[in-house]
């Protein structure tokens, strides 16, 4: 097969891998015996043969187990029992497990390893797919995370059921997972299948995976994850001191701005300077937006936060650059964080924003990860610092202009918790997108316009050497946009990653201050907001 997987005789049996997920001794099965009750005596044969060689009744395991001490469920594909295939006693055991995991409010993980349906039970089997996919909708509907691992090789009616439903999906390294498999695609079509196209590594570059693991590194990833997606539930203390200080607890005497807010840590112009405040100028503040060495969300994320798992794409075969999505503690807070991704450092110096715009497939990426926080409760943390949107035939035959009002949409109506961070340039719709939240802090020498500055000065001027004149007219810079309301907090700069690390603690302290909130109450203040931007009094 294609890649580079474990031969078939190296493959870990779906026992092994769950115990290799699961703290030592804690796994317990949930399985019911499965009586043989077919009348084909070559099927009775099979299955006969497949229980010998496994030591399993089917091709599904189910159970539970603890990982790092918290309590989680699993279902889990035996590939060499009958090619890991779901007929219906397979497909009754993974729905029960399901059910039984919501029941009891634990997080699921999967594993699947199959062809797909099991061609000896014909239709109905075929069909279990529909009651085991509309289970696992209940279960996330429930707020309940539920992970995949997709392991080699993965097809058919497994794959395009609950094989693609996680909130994150890994896959072994090299697997082979595609909905019709290579052999059935040869038989019906005369020729091979692409070759390294139903590759893991290849789903993952086209954003239909998050990652590539191996089983070595799966308890570890899969940890970190649901410290993310359930908090601290039904988990034993962590030891004092451990990870990222609590943003109650902020760090003292790093430079302007550290002072505690008159009003509390998520008040009105907590740790502000004031709307008469005369700040720095326009042309000061745009010109600091775009130097190479201005720091950006990656930067954020490595100092301020912890247990951070990237996502990769919308999870539906869309990547985009320009927009980077992860799950991780920011300020010592679980959130889901958004933002526009300005791209990484090439020799020394961090490439421009404009080498990264956001197109609609970033867009799409954005309402997964709001989906995610709502989904699950978690608050939503966006990260604005964009030149603009893409511009280009690709991007208006994609849908920008739809996908830009699908997010504000999206963000003005979400039940989770909302906090935008202005970090940097904002300039159009690819920052309008991210705007809508319930707070938005600022970052001293952060803006936010219609158009970039040329672009307006363009329209109005048809010359681009009156950028800054016009934004000035436009009331851009941060101390604006708190006179007018639209931004509720300024942070001040410098101090490299003091600043950082500062902007990490007043990001957790609101975030946690959103999330101790009555949620009727705050959407109803996030409606008013939006409501009166722009009206007098």
């Amino acid at each position: 097969m294609t890649g580079n997987h474990p031969r078939a005789g190296a493959r870990k049996s779906a026992i092994e891998l769950v115990e290799t997920l699961l703290d030592p001794g804690s796994r317990r099965g949930w399985d019911e015996p499965v009586e043989i009750t077919t009348t084909d005596p070559d099927y009775r044969a099979d299955l006969e043969r497949a229980r010998e060689r496994t030591g399993l009744d089917e091709s599904v395991i189910t159970g539970e187990g603890r990982l790092e001490g918290r309590r989680v469920a699993y279902v889990a594909c035996e590939f060499r029992f009958l090619a890991g295939s779901i007929g219906v006693a397979a497909g009754e055991r993974l729905v029960r497990a399901v059910e039984r995991a919501t029941a009891e409010r634990l997080p699921l993980l999967a594993a699947p390893a199959s062809g797909g349906t099991r061609m000896q039970e014909g239709t109905v089997a075929f069909l279990q797919m529909v009651k085991v996919a509309a289970a696992i909708t209940g279960h996330k509907a429930a707020g309940l995370p539920y992970l995949v691992h997709v392991r080699h090789p993965t097809t058919g009616g497994v794959l395009a059921s609950w094989g693609s439903l996680g909130h994150v999906t890994a896959a072994e390294p090299g697997a082979l997972i595609g909905f019709m498999g290579p052999r059935v695609h040869e038989a019906l079509y005369g020729e091979e299948f692409p070759a390294g196209v139903q590759v893991a590594e290849n789903l993952m570059n086209h954003g239909l995976i998050d990652a590539v693991l191996p089983t070595s590194r799966l308890a570890e990833v899969a940890a970190r994850v649901l410290r993310v997606l359930c908090g601290d539930q039904d988990l034993p203390p962590r030891p004092p001191g451990d990870g990222f200080r609590p943003a109650a607890d902020p760090p003292v005497g790093q430079g302007a701005g550290t002072s505690a807010p008159a009003d509390g840590p998520a008040g009105p112009g907590a740790g502000s300077v004031g709307a008469t405040a005369v700040g720095p100028s326009t042309e000061e503040s745009i010109r600091a937006s775009r130097r190479g060495d201005r720091p950006g969300v990656r930067d954020l994320l490595r100092v301020a936060a912890e247990d951070v798992s990237p996502l990769s794409g919308t999870g539906a075969g869309e990547h985009d650059p320009g927009l980077l999505l992860a799950l991780a503690r920011v300020g010592g807070v679980p959130c889901v964080v958004l933002g526009h991704n300005r791209g990484g450092r090439r020799g020394g110096e961090r490439a421009s924003a404009q080498d990264q715009p956001l197109g609609p497939a970033g867009l799409r990426t954005a309402r997964r990860g709001m989906h995610i926080a709502a989904e699950l409760g978690l608050p939503l943390l966006t990260v604005i610092d964009t030149a603009g949107a893409a511009l280009s035939r690709e991007a208006e035959e994609g849908g920008l202009a739809g996908e830009i009002a699908r997010c504000l949409a999206d963000m003005v109506t979400l039940p989770a918790p909302t906090l935008c961070l202005l970090l940097g340039q904002g300039a159009g719709g690819a920052a309008l997108a991210l705007l809508p939240a319930d707070r938005v802090v600022a970052a001293r020498h952060a803006w936010l316009s219609p158009l970039p500055p040329e672009g307006a000065s363009a329209i109005l001027y048809r010359s681009t050497e009156r950028a800054y004149e016009v934004a000035d007219r436009q009331g851009v810079r941060s101390a604006d946009l708190l006179a007018n309301g639209i931004v509720d907090r300024v942070v001040e700069e410098g101090d490299g990653e003091g600043f950082l690390e500062r902007l990490g603690h007043i990001l957790g302290a609101e975030l946690a201050a959103l999330r101790a909130q009555d949620p009727d109450a705050r959407m109803a203040a996030r409606r008013a907001r939006h409501r009166r931007i722009g009206v007098p009094g």
